[in-house]
C-alpha cells in the first residue's frame, strides 16, 4: 500500500516518524547510549533523503541517493555512533569537544548526527557534487560541519588527532593511513571485507596498540580510493 505524501513542512508527523524509528529500530534492537538516541530522535532524516523517497525517510533500509551512494540504514548509523563512544571521551578528556572524521559524506546524515552529538566534524567526500550539496545542507539546517572535497580512504591529517573515526563505506581492509590519526583512546568504525559483504570493525587507539573487533555483519557500497577499493 503506498503511503500518504507527507509535506516537508509537516513538522508534527516527521516527528512522530522520528519517535517510532527510535523506539522499532534503535532501542528495540539495542541501541542504548541516551546521547545517540537523543541525536537519532532530533535529525531531521526526511531533509537527507532524495525527495523522491521522502515518504521512506524512516523505513528500515537504506535509501539511493544518486551517484551509486546511499544513506544508511538508520539503526546502522546509530550503531556506528554509539561505538564510537563520543560521551565517554569527553568525561575522560575534561569535557574536551571531541573531533571526528567522517568518511564519505554522502547525504552529510551521519556528520549531522555526530554533530548533534556535540562532536567538531570533518567529512570528507570524493564526488564534488554531492559535497556541495551536503554544504548547502548543512547550512540550511544551521550545521557547523566541514566538508572536504578528497579521498577519504587516506584520511584528513590536516585536522588530526581525532577523538573518533567513522566510515560510511566498505574497504578491503581498515585504510592504513587511518588508525594513526586517531587520538590516544579515540575510536575508529568502518566496514571491512568484500564488495559483497562486510563486518562492521572497530579499532580503538590504546597505550599497547590498537585493539580491533569485529562488531556485526553489514553491508555497504565500496570505499573507492587510493586505501579503499579500485573504482570498478
Amino acid at each position: 500500500m503506498r503511503r500518504p505524501a507527507i509535506r516537508l513542512e509537516d513538522e508534527r508527523r516527521w516527528g512522530d516518524l522520528r519517535a517510532e524509528m527510535v523506539e522499532r529500530q534503535l532501542r528495540g534492537r539495542g541501541i542504548r547510549a541516551p546521547e545517540v538516541l537523543a541525536a537519532m530522535g532530533r535529525v531531521p532524516r526526511e531533509r537527507f533523503v532524495d525527495p523522491g523517497m521522502l515518504s521512506l525517510a524512516y523505513d528500515d533500509r537504506a535509501l539511493g541517493i544518486g551517484g551509486g551512494q546511499t544513506i544508511s540504514q538508520p539503526y546502522i548509523v546509530a550503531r556506528m555512533t554509539e561505538a564510537l563512544e563520543l560521551p565517554r571521551w569527553r568525561v575522560d578528556h575534561g569535557d574536551e569537544t571531541p573531533k571526528v572524521l567522517d568518511v564519505g559524506t554522502g547525504s552529510g546524515y551521519q556528520a549531522a548526527i555526530l554533530e548533534a552529538m556535540g562532536a567538531e566534524v570533518t567529512s570528507m567526500e570524493r564526488d564534488a557534487d554531492l559535497a556541495e550539496e551536503a554544504r548547502q545542507r548543512f547550512a540550511n539546517l544551521g550545521l557547523r560541519i566541514v566538508v572536504i572535497v578528497g579521498d577519504g580512504s587516506a584520511g584528513y591529517p590536516d585536522a588530526a588527532p581525532y577523538a573518533a573515526i567513522v566510515v560510511g563505506a566498505a574497504a578491503p581492509a581498515i585504510p592504513d593511513p587511518l588508525p594513526d590519526q586517531l587520538a590516544l583512546g579515540g575510536r575508529l568504525v568502518a566496514p571491512v571485507g568484500r564488495r559483497e559483504h562486510q563486518w562492521l570493525t572497530l579499532v580503538e587507539r590504546t597505550v599497547e596498540g590498537f585493539r580491533r573487533e569485529e562488531l556485526e555483519p553489514c553491508v555497504f557500497v565500496p570505499l573507492i580510493g587510493r586505501f579503499g577499493f579500485a573504482e570498478a
